[in-house]
């Protein structure tokens, strides 16, 4: 039976023993007495209370004590002395246990739609998925329904239709919003060869596209279920709350008892009133609004994130991007656009490009990608080649009409011959931030081609915001020195290591993790094993492309600046946890001697029923805290002070 309608039902029940509770001062008494009384919280106790029981009893079994273990107890208590009480002619108290069980109910129901609210912000993505689709099959136009979509299918949208999935663009020019997915808030100009995102809105242009994933592939599937994972995580600091509860329980049990007998044995006072202290220091001190502190912020703070275009894999990744001090970025896609071009040709162009195309025609590396578009342009067809062969990091190299050929980078150098002058454009190159391409053939080197990769229009700023926050910035690059050294006084990193081979890049890492605690900051596909030794791995999406198992942090947009943003919302959601821990533990702490009877003299007093109220709401405050996680706005410039 759902919380809601235990809740009702002792709610219903439970609401004629308050009004008797209330005029019985004024001599109003209900009918039925006692005995209606107990027909009601009977009926509260085996199904309101049921779980609370069942939960209470096998912590038991197993020599354990959790939140339920007090609510159990108390309302048992009150319950079965009651049912006593009766038999003897003494004062009940069957509200109390009635009404404590309501409270308590109440508590889950606020906290239960509060983390629905929560847990809901990201899947309602979904209902904004186009419903029908306008798809060209055998040159007509069909409209299908988006479960019947193929990979592969050619697809139409009109000015302010839906992109239904994600693929590339084949035909027109649009802008598109793709800000429920993203967080960007400015539309994005789309052509032909550009990516789009299924469920992002199309403004003014009409265009067709090619579907390319589809499902549970479409990086809105994928931003949900990430999402999913991460709401249902726990952070570190969740143990501390796991041992805290552990030690607590027993301990209000122990202060319960001896409430009890200080106001029985010590005091005189009746049974039933001393009984009243006891249950009520039992409800009071319900660890409820303990064991919501972190998993309510968790929700609302990942669910916040998801909407920036920040998605945080789990608890144990917001932790320790507090503790970072060194952040390492990749070079190709991270800092730079990603998308090098051809710049310089040293040598007979048709030559070089010829030879350069021919070797790179399979690569799907950046560079290779910018000699074959040149080659494109220049209207080359590269010819066959033999006994291919890959050089791990130098380059590759092949058989083309009975004689050796390569190309490859600087560290080829020492296998093969350059002349001086060759020798001298190269460094004129590198100090310019081209990544110069060595061709050769047989022995020698025939030509350069120089190869620029610009930084991205943030990345200095992005940079900036880290420095400001007093962490250390480092490029770890394949690239030279005098390249990757140039890139990085133009942004302003602090220090570059170059000349770093695919592999090693994790090594370099580690090295680091001796002294400080590390982020990697990388494209999340050949930078995988780099992003899981680093403290935090920070991958950059690209598209559709989020790399989901490579970083505990994917940043949608491709951003160099949402790493600070990402960094300022770990912080902020950790200081909730924390900032909830202690008010829950504060709340509990403070409520006890209350509830205990301390402050009786000054005609302080906590009844049962109150303290279940209160504890109810100790609940909702924890949870609203949580929520107000919504209301923080962190512009690209914000930092932590």
């Amino acid at each position: 039976m759902s919380v809601m309608k235990r809740f009702w039902i002792a709610l219903i029940l439970s609401t004629p023993m308050l009004a008797n509770m209330i005029l019985m001062p004024f001599g109003v008494m209900m009918p039925g007495g006692e005995w209606l009384q107990f027909g009601l919280t009977t009926i509260i106790m085996v199904v309101a209370a049921g779980p609370f029981l069942r939960s209470a009893w096998a912590s038991f079994k197993k020599h354990h004590a959790n939140m339920d273990t007090l609510v159990a107890i108390g309302t048992i208590t009150a319950y079965v002395y009651s049912i006593y009480a009766m038999v003897i002619h003494e004062a009940v108290f069957f509200e109390s246990a009635a009404l404590v069980i309501t409270f308590v109910l109440l508590g889950q129901v606020f906290e239960e739609r509060m983390r629905s609210s929560a847990s809901n912000a990201v899947e309602k993505l979904v209902d904004l998925q186009a419903k029908d689709v306008e798809v060209i099959r055998d040159g007509e136009t069909i409209l299908i329904p988006l479960s019947e979509v193929i990979v592969g299918d050619v697809i139409s949208v009109r000015p302010g239709q839906k992109v239904a999935v994600d693929g590339v663009i084949i035909e027109g020019v649009s802008t598109i919003d793709e800000s429920m997915v993203t967080g960007e808030s400015m539309p994005v100009m789309k052509k032909v060869g550009d990516k789009v995102i299924g469920s992002t809105i199309n403004s003014n242009g009409a265009f067709t596209f090619r579907a390319e994933k589809i499902g549970d592939d479409t990086l809105l599937a994928q931003i949900v279920e990430l999402v999913k994972k991460a709401q249902t995580s726990h952070a570190p600091i969740q143990k501390l709350t796991d041992k805290v509860s552990d030690i607590f329980v027993p301990v209000v049990l122990i202060v319960s008892i001896m409430t009890f007998l200080f106001w029985y044995v010590v005091i005189g006072a009746t049974v039933s009133n001393a009984l009243i202290f006891a249950v009520s220091v039992l409800v009071i001190a319900c660890p409820c609004a303990l064991g919501l502190a972190t998993p309510t912020a968790l929700m609302v703070g990942t669910g916040l994130s998801a909407k920036m275009g920040i998605l945080i894999k789990n608890g144990e990744v917001l932790e320790a991007a507090n503790d970072l001090q060194t952040v390492v970025f990749d070079k190709t896609g991270t800092i730079t656009v990603g998308k090098p071009v051809v710049t310089d040709i040293i040598g007979d162009p048709q030559d070089i490009l010829s030879l350069a195309a021919s070797l790179e025609e399979s690569s799907e590396h950046p560079l290779a990608s910018a000699i074959m578009v040149r080659a494109s342009e220049n209207k080359i067809i590269p010819p066959k080649i033999t006994e291919f062969r890959a050089i791990e990091g130098k380059g590759v190299e092949a058989m083309l009409d009975g004689k050796r050929v390569f190309v490859g980078n600087d560290k080829l150098l020492g296998d093969y011959q350059i002349d001086a002058e060759m020798a001298v454009k190269v460094q004129q190159l590198q100090d310019e931030a081209k990544t110069v391409v060595f061709v050769g053939r047989g022995d020698e080197v025939v030509g350069l081609m120089a190869i620029q990769d610009e930084p991205k229009a943030t990345s200095k700023a992005a940079i900036s915001a880290l420095k400001a926050r007093g962490l250390k910035t480092i490029m770890l690059t394949g690239d030279n020195e005098r390249v990757a050294q140039s890139i990085a006084n133009q942004v302003g990193i602090d220090e570059v290591v170059a000349d770093v081979l695919p592999g090693d890049k994790a090594a370099h890492i580690r090295e680091l993790q001796k002294t400080s605690k590390v982020a990697f900051v990388g494209d999340g596909i050949n930078d995988a094993p780099a992003l899981t030794t680093a403290d935090v791995g920070i991958s950059m999406g690209s598209g559709t492309d989020i790399a989901i198992e490579s970083g505990g942090i994917i940043l949608v947009k491709n951003d160099l600046r949402d790493v600070n943003r990402a960094l300022i919302l770990s912080h902020k959601i950790v200081n909730r946890i924390k900032l909830n821990l202690f008010w829950a533990f504060v709340y509990n702490v403070l409520g006890i001697p209350v509830a205990a009877g301390l402050f009786y003299g000054i005609g302080l007093v906590l009844s049962p029923e109150l303290a279940g109220l209160a504890m109810a709401f100790s609940s909702l405050s924890v949870v609203t805290s949580s929520i107000l996680l919504n209301k923080v706005k962190i512009s690209q410039q914000t930092r932590i002070v």
